[in-house]
């Protein structure tokens, strides 16, 4: 499968010539031997990160350049899982989580029990998100998840919505909210692999990526929680950051 490795805060996903998909900095589609997922300190306030990720590759020792993802959670609590033809490997925290309730206007929809969203809440540091902003990434929910086949471009697609679902299946069941508001995912094939032209929930590939992004995600929430002092905030208003978005949107026919 895929060769990982962690040193120096740096989690290395490494596979000669594979192709990716990534959601976070510098994200879309890209060829190469491996992808990252980096560990930043408390109040990180870098905005050159890409001189930044040179840096954290270089002190723990990786050559490769390639996808890389965020975190404010310490590696030690990453997880991996395998099934079949799919591997996974995830970080877990929602100290800034994002919550969508389904009825905003109900009783306790926002903040403090509050109508409000992102761009209105004086509890909220604003929209945060791991593909475009250099903010410090508070919790996070990264997932990084890779098969040996070879995708066509749908399918690998596809398989890094497939990762988003399970992983907001799995923080649904295991904290209340879907997500927060910096998580992002990379998705990876093998172009020398057997062909696989589709990774939905009822094939092979999507449903070991959905086994796999759950137990990992549930594994590394379990390490950063039920064996630290932290524990996962109760709603937004209890939480260090976060949004609730209860804005309404208009509603029409095509």
């Amino acid at each position: 499968m895929f060769d990982i490795e962690v040193r120096e805060g740096v989690l290395r996903l490494r596979r000669a010539g594979a192709r990716w998909l990534s959601s976070g900095w510098r994200g879309g589609p890209s060829r190469g031997d491996a992808a990252y997922n980096v560990s930043v300190p408390t109040g990180f306030d870098r905005t050159d990160l890409d001189a930044y990720l040179a840096e954290r590759r270089e002190r723990a020792g990786f050559s490769e350049s390639g996808p890389t993802l965020l975190t404010g959670v310490d590696l030690r609590h990453a997880r991996g899982a395998r099934s079949g033809s799919v591997e996974a490997v995830a970080t877990a925290g929602v100290s800034n989580p994002a919550a969508l309730p389904m009825d905003p206007e109900g009783e306790g929809s926002g903040l403090d029990g509050e109508r409000g969203d992102s761009s209105e809440s004086p509890r909220s540091p604003g929209p945060v998100d791991s593909s475009d902003s250099p903010d410090s990434p508070v919790g996070t929910v990264n997932v990084l998840v890779g098969t040996d086949r070879d995708l066509a471009d749908g399918a690998l697609a596809n398989l890094l919505a497939v990762a988003v679902e399970a992983k907001t299946a799995t923080l649904l069941a295991e904290t209340g909210f879907p997500g927060t508001t910096t998580d992002a995912v990379v998705a990876a094939c093998d172009p020398a692999g057997e062909r696989a032209a589709f990774t939905g929930s009822a094939t092979a590939v999507g449903a070991a990526a959905r086994a796999c992004v759950r137990e990992a995600v549930s594994a590394s929430l379990e390490s950063r929680y039920e064996t630290t002092d932290t524990e996962i905030p109760a709603s937004v208003a209890d939480a260090e950051h976060g949004v609730v978005t209860a804005r309404r949107a208009e509603v029409f026919k095509p």
